[in-house]
């Protein structure tokens, strides 16, 4: 056998029989439908627990979502010191301002790290030139993309610019900026940034960013919309630690994706080993049904993810009322 081949398996058993994984529980706590008493909206947030701290990945649209689902399920958001913002859309940030502001009377730490991606807090204009209108998609409704800022700030909130992978707990890292090899952009094309001529150039949405949680199985990824693509950001992950993209949640903006890229994305996970989908908010569920035909999932091993969907920590999907 190649030295190398057997180095490189002996590294990956060794690495799987030694390796102590921290184990989260992930709870959605925001997307578009909701289970008996719990808001439903165009948005996305989870939740990940365990026994020594609570990281949240987006806050939601409406700034009540977040507080009201977590309320619901009975979820305890006064130990959320660490925030991971997707990308700057509002349907992500929206919650941020009135969480810092609730918690922070509990636990003064409470939301007051939040990780964005390079490129977050870039102004967007329409196509006339004019800023983004207020209650509209820039980051917490904001028409002023530093005003938002400002006004986190204030409240004591500190964010972190992070412009390439970066670990933020024991076994959970962020992408930053994902380099886009194989998927070019995914998302609208009504936004536009000033570029360094102060030329309006289209928003490609840069600043998008996912999340990934170590486990025996491999890599659990998280998207909030995934506009870099699947298979660019898992690739990202990969180039972390070489392991299988095990599980896949959140939203993937797959809803409006034709035929041929629903097929290359079903294709890459399979080949990747995907075993866990709960494509959520703007992943769609008929491209989630196809991508979970394709790849050969078992039920119990898809959701189209409501409030209340769980991935446990021995990663099983418990399922919401309305699934």
């Amino acid at each position: 056998m190649n030295k190398s081949i057997l180095a490189l398996l002996i590294f990956s058993t060794s690495f799987f029989a030694c390796a102590n994984f921290p184990k989260y529980e992930i709870t959605v706590l925001a997307t578009n439908i909701a289970n008996y008493g719990g808001f439903g909206e165009w948005s996305f947030s989870a939740l990940y627990e365990n026994e020594d701290e609570s990281v949240l990945f987006d806050t939601g649209f409406h700034e009540d979502t977040v507080i009201h689902n977590a309320q619901v399920l009975n979820k305890d958001l006064s130990k959320v010191e660490k925030v991971v913002l997707s990308h700057f859309h509002s349907d992500h940030t929206g919650g941020l301002l009135k969480l810092r502001k609730k918690y922070r009377l509990i636990n003064k730490a409470a939301f007051t790290k939040v990780y964005v991606a390079k490129g977050f807090f870039k102004q967007r204009f329409t196509i006339d030139g004019q800023k983004v209108k207020e209650n509209g998609p820039g980051p917490g409704g904001y028409s002023d993309a530093s005003l938002f800022k400002a006004e986190a700030e204030k409240l004591g909130i500190k964010f972190y610019v992070v412009d390439s992978k970066t670990q933020i707990s024991e076994n959970l890292y962020i992408t930053g900026p994902v380099i886009r090899k194989i998927e070019n952009y995914n998302g609208p094309t009504n936004l536009y940034i000033k570029d360094k001529k102060n030329n309006l150039v289209p928003d490609i949405i840069k600043d998008d960013q996912s999340m990934g949680m170590l486990t025996e199985k491999g890599w659990v990824m998280m998207s909030g919309c995934g506009h870099s693509g699947i298979i660019n950001t898992g690739e990202t992950l990969k180039e972390i630690k070489d392991l299988p993209i095990y599980g896949a949640l959140g939203g993937f903006h797959l809803w409006q994706a034709n035929e041929k890229t629903v097929m290359q994305t079903a294709k890459w996970l399979k080949k990747e080993g995907l075993g866990k989908f709960m494509g959520g908010h703007c992943t769609g569920i008929n491209a989630a049904t196809k991508i979970s035909n394709i790849v050969g999932l078992e039920a119990e091993d898809l959701s189209h993810t409501a409030v209340g969907s769980i991935l446990t920590k021995d990663l099983k999907i418990i399922r919401s009322s309305v699934e």
